[in-house]
């Protein structure tokens, strides 16, 4: 379990520092890049929001508020505690026109920062738990690296950086705003917003 929450939060910081980012699209407080490597398809979504980094962070890690604002989490349950930094919940989302709703099983690690300049992380990923085995009501889809950074801007404002490793699991519900207007990402960064403020 150590092993995978240092791999969590690392895997996070290397998403997100590396080389070659593509700005795709760009509103008022909200910034949408992508990534492509090989078959893996990476985005990102900046937004500028007006609450201090560290509440911005407690809202954030708290998986269970995510279905206020991220209306692709029908459900979120959480079924082990791991320690005060890392916890297990089982998500499902609801089902494209033809398609079995999805689940995931994802370990969630937050770190605060150590250094003033560092950022606050959330970090995401699959993980598999023999308690919660594939179920044939869902489609089992898996998470391979995704999570906030929060960068603190001023005491009362911060920049809030949701990245995802984007598999042919969640490439359905991806591919249609990638192509297009990217809406889909676009309302939900600014209903994210809406809720942080």
């Amino acid at each position: 379990q150590a092993y995978l929450s240092y791999s969590n939060i690392a895997a996070l910081t290397h998403l997100g520092s590396k080389p070659g980012w593509d700005i795709t699209k760009t509103l008022d407080n909200v910034r949408i890049w992508t990534h492509e490597e090989g078959a893996v398809l990476s985005f990102k979504v900046e937004m500028q929001v007006k609450v201090p980094s560290h509440i911005a962070f407690s809202l954030l890690s708290d998986f269970s508020l995510r279905q206020h604002w991220d209306r692709h989490f029908l459900t979120c349950k959480l079924l082990q505690t791991v320690s005060e930094e890392e916890k297990i919940y089982h998500v499902t989302s609801a089902p494209l026109t033809g398609h079995k709703p999805r689940d995931f099983v994802v370990l969630v690690s937050q770190r605060q920062p150590c250094r003033p300049q560092e950022p606050y992380m959330v970090a995401v990923r699959s993980v598999t738990l023999r308690t919660v085995p594939p179920s044939p009501e869902f489609c089992r889809s898996e998470i391979l690296c995704a999570g906030f950074q929060i960068h603190s801007k001023s005491s009362s404002s911060c920049t809030v950086c949701y990245f995802n490793q984007v598999t042919s699991g969640v490439m359905p519900y991806l591919a249609a705003n990638l192509t297009g207007s990217s809406k889909s990402i676009e309302d939900t960064a600014l209903e994210c917003i809406k809720f942080l403020e």
